[in-house]
């Protein structure tokens, strides 16, 4: 079973022999091997340490493992899920490796973790982890594996201290969080010792050439996909958005340079290739992109893009994907409503939207797919019947286009504008009230689970306290019920539910990552907030956070 996955890999790098002094590390992924093998981040780091002659790496996923060392020195873990966590507590429990950092000695590996759901908020799992690395791994991997050579043979202490200085490496153990009472707010979070840095700054790689996948096989999630980032972050700064504001600044992938190759190199071993990125249709050279990938000799390729920024679907964009087998296209609209939409800094009209609609069904696709939100902070009734005659007009205008409209709840991410409200308690009822409205008008309507909202909404804000929480979750079976369970036997020794999830926050409290730095200063997000508040109605004033 094993060795029938990793066979079917076509590899499009070539791996070194490594020394026979060479470092014995295992990077895992917390999920099943063809979830893992889809994940462009994890493919990245795997080849990056695999192509080093002074690492010798094992993959581990839940259901499969290449030879893994007796005495691994290194455990790493890429997440790009939160649930996900459960999985790395039963993966170190099978390596019979302590779930929390305090009970390893020296005899342990140490263990670190990296990827989109630590660098936004690692405090609810710092407790499972030695070493958070925030950021993009383009350097920082590289500087982590340098800093630990140096620090190979000395007691684990010495190797944490040490790999504390390299900027974007973070330690949670060297550093003390104080809390007003058990149940309350964070007061400090400070340094042990004064050679800790008192900030981490997260790592962003600033290069034009961008990642692309390292390894195609069939038992992918995506079979045999191709994938190629053609851009990093996104320019329009949605006030909510973690894609945005966690990556910035916008970074866009050389088109000679980065994407030509990367796309030849993919093509002569699968005809399936994914452009990735949040925003790919804003790619300066997009036009020339699409242009290349339509060559005759590549008439066979089935191409998908991840979702495109809606006033960027022209007709040839729409005819290139019919042409190439993608029946549908995705585009985040988040809401009908002008009003919101100046909230969020959402730069589109209705107009705009439903051009798109008439523009993909021209094009020749089937399908438009819409994302939107409810619950967005400063929403009124009325913005969601905004919703509902967008949508309308949208079925008038491209009759025969099957219209989807996916809905989830406004969750507040860490290091964005919004990260200070709360999860507002109407939106399970506005999502039903959705649901109502656009059935009957033959719009296939998938709400998010508001459930899995609330649980998203704790870990993105949660701080290290969290981290017993989440223990006995997995103890109770991991359910929405086990949360609430959790924090029942809990009572008094961490803050309720509600405090993580449904309170706005004062802009003056300590945030449980105040001492890990995103790409903006907080008085740059704390201007974006001002300006998304002053678009607030009355009503909806005390919705603002407290300046207190």
């Amino acid at each position: 079973m094993t060795s029938s996955l990793f066979a079917a890999e076509r590899l499009l790098f070539t791996p070194t022999t490594p020394d026979t002094n060479a470092i014995p590390l295992i990077f895992a992924f917390p999920n099943e091997y063809s979830v893992g093998i889809t994940s462009l981040g994890y493919q990245i780091v795997w080849a990056t340490l695999a192509m080093r002659d002074d690492v010798q790496v094992s993959r581990l996923f839940t259901d499969i493992h290449e030879q893994l060392p007796r005495q691994p020195e290194i455990v790493g873990f890429s997440i790009s899920w939160e649930l996900d966590y459960v999985n790395i507590l039963n993966l170190l429990e099978s390596l019979d490796i302590p779930i929390r950092a305090k009970l390893r000695n020296d005899a342990h590996p140490l263990i670190f973790g990296g990827g989109p759901v630590l660098t936004a908020n690692p405090e609810p799992f710092a407790a499972f982890f030695d070493i958070i690395l925030l950021g993009d791994g383009e350097n920082l991997l590289g500087n982590f594996i340098e800093a630990y050579k140096e620090v190979r043979q000395a007691p684990r202490q010495i190797q944490l201290q040490r790999l504390a200085q390299v900027p974007g490496i973070y330690i949670p153990s060297l550093y003390e969080v104080e809390y007003y009472t058990p149940d309350g707010e964070v007061k400090s979070i400070q340094p042990i010792d004064a050679d800790v840095p008192t900030i981490v700054q997260k790592q962003t790689y600033r290069g034009n050439i961008l990642s692309a996948s390292t390894v195609v096989t069939e038992k992918a999630a995506w079979e045999n996909i191709y994938m190629v980032e053609v851009v990093r972050s996104c320019p329009e700064m949605c006030r909510f958005c973690l894609a945005s504001y966690l990556t910035l600044p916008f970074r866009t992938a050389s088109l000679e340079g980065s994407l030509i190759p990367a796309i030849e190199r993919g093509l002569a071993v699968t005809n399936r290739l994914g452009l990735l990125g949040a925003s790919v249709t804003q790619h300066p050279e997009f036009e020339e992109l699409l242009n290349y990938i339509s060559q005759p000799k590549y008439d066979d390729v089935r191409l998908s893009i991840a979702s495109v920024r809606t006033n960027t679907v022209t007709v040839q964009l729409a005819e290139t994907l019919a042409k190439r087998d993608t029946r549908s296209l995705t585009i985040a609209v988040e809401s009908g409503s002008d009003q919101l939409r100046q909230i969020i800094n959402k730069k589109l009209q209705n107009d705009e939207i439903i051009q798109a609609a008439i523009n993909a069904k021209a094009g020749g696709l089937s399908s438009l797919k819409l994302y939107g939100m409810v619950g967005i902070p400063g929403e009124e009734a009325d913005d969601l019947d905004a919703t509902v005659a967008m949508m309308r007009s949208m079925k008038k205008a491209a009759p025969g286009l099957r219209l989807s409209f996916g809905c989830s709840t406004f969750v507040p991410k860490s290091h964005t504008p919004f990260q200070w409200f709360g999860v507002n308690r109407q939106a399970e009822k506005r999502l039903q009230l959705l649901q109502k409205q656009l059935k009957p008008q033959g719009i296939d309507f998938r709400p998010e689970s508001y459930n899995w909202s609330i649980i998203q909404a704790l870990l993105s804000r949660g701080d290290r306290r969290l981290s017993q929480l989440l223990e006995l979750t997995r103890d109770f079976g991991d359910s929405l019920g086990s949360y609430k369970r959790a924090f029942k036997q809990l009572k008094g020794q961490i803050p309720d539910l509600d405090f993580y999830v449904h309170s706005t926050w004062s802009t003056s409290q300590v945030l449980p990552w105040s001492h890990l730095q995103g790409p903006l200063p907080q008085s740059t997000l704390l201007k974006h907030l001002d300006e998304a508040t002053s678009h607030f109605r009355s009503a909806s004033k005390e919705l603002q956070p407290l300046n207190s």
